[in-house]
């Protein structure tokens, strides 16, 4: 089979084409991946996948249709049975190399799409025009049905309108039991804790729509005895006015911010961490970051919208604050930020379990083995 995605550095898309590359690379098939490649490679080539360099991120028509004949090249130079698209772009490549070579192709929707204009809701159509559609949770299912519902109507008959997904979390790397001390101190030393600090977590990319800025304004609500260190860990991408412009609000709301950049050890910065904040300003599709916090048994506050709504059983393994309000946001990282000993290892055993029941790697790789089946059957 081929995967076809942008890039291969951080991102939940990027860690799901290693999960899934691995799982057709287990079961005897070829997983190819078509990519411009990134720091993901090496795992990529470890698990059995094989890395097809090509320029899958560019957006300009004229370089998307010239894709769409090498792909179609590669699929006919390696006898692809499955095309498994997962960015728009590169999925409209795929699906027209798809077409003149007579090949199966799978689209996995993994964000939420907006739409102002017809143009733009064609192009985000192409997420729904595969021969297999999956959806990474319950909320993005839905969206796909608002959007493209009458897409999904002309599918064929015999085959599942739309598979939902989630995403996975690999149990075995996110255990808590699996990593040192070592590794915990050497995360919280990189960012630079004062003795007796909590540390607040918040792992995603610098882009506002992630909520830093927002945390920022929560974290200056709270009023606690320890100091409080926000640590917002993540790839900037370019968006260096807005990393200053995060230092600038820190400085100003009188908040310790640490931007240490991409975090290569996320399970031992998740265990380094007093609470792990998800509050983005909009629906993410489903928030992979809250369920590896879980995992690891970090307490969790989410904003209360979008796939964070499936991932976080509020009052039972995290909490859910209104989306862009401060005030809430304080209010939950209070009490997480105030449980005792006991309070917290029940917490985090809940969580735990939960996602190991219900959003596990090895589920997301079955799950969508049995898509692959279902099509070449």
């Amino acid at each position: 089979m081929l995967q076809v995605i942008p890039e291969l550095d951080a991102g939940g898309a990027e860690r799901t084409v290693i999960e899934i590359a691995e799982a057709v690379a287990t079961s005897g098939g070829r997983a190819l991946v078509a990519s411009r490649g990134g720091r993901l490679e090496a795992e990529l080539a470890a698990v059995g996948g094989e890395l097809i360099r090509l320029d899958m991120k560019t957006k300009n028509p004229v370089k998307v249709w010239s894709n769409a004949d090498r792909l179609a090249e590669i699929i006919a130079a390696n006898g692809i049975d499955i095309v498994h698209a997962r960015s728009r772009a590169p999925a409209w490549s795929a699906l027209w190399a798809a077409r003149r070579t007579e090949t199966c192709v799978v689209t996995t929707y993994h964000g939420i799409y907006t739409a102002k204009s017809g143009l733009k809701r064609w192009y985000n159509s192409v997420m729904a025009r595969g021969d297999a559609v999956i959806a990474n949770s319950e909320y993005t299912a839905e969206r796909v049905r608002t959007e493209h519902g009458d897409l999904l109507a002309r599918r064929d008959p015999a085959l599942s309108q739309l598979h939902v997904i989630p995403r996975g979390v690999d149990t075995i790397r996110f255990d808590p039991a699996a990593v040192s001390a070592e590794r915990v101190a050497e995360a919280k030393a990189g960012w630079d804790v004062p003795e007796g600090a909590a540390v607040l977590l918040l792992p995603a990319r610098l882009t506002r729509w992630k909520g830093q800025a927002l945390a920022i304004e929560a974290v200056a609500k709270l009023n606690t005895e320890r100091p409080i260190v926000l640590v917002c860990a993540g790839d900037p991408q370019g968006r260096e006015a807005y990393a200053r412009e995060l230092r600038e609000l820190a400085k100003a709301k009188g908040v310790a911010l640490r931007l240490p950049g991409h975090a290569a050890d996320m399970p031992a910065a998740f265990l380094a961490a007093d609470a792990v904040l998800n509050p983005s300003l909009e629906p993410e599709a489903f928030g992979r970051t809250a369920a590896e916090a879980q995992a690891m048994g970090a307490p969790v506050v989410a904003a209360d919208h979008g796939g964070a709504r499936e991932a976080v059983a509020p009052g039972e393994t995290g909490w859910l604050a209104a989306p862009g309000d401060a005030d809430a946001l304080a209010a939950a990282l209070s009490e997480a930020l105030s449980l005792d000993a006991e309070a917290r290892a029940a917490l985090a055993a809940r969580a735990r379990a939960r996602i190991v029941a219900r959003f596990s790697k090895t589920a997301l790789q079955d799950a969508t083995l049995r898509v692959y089946r279902e099509l070449l059957q």
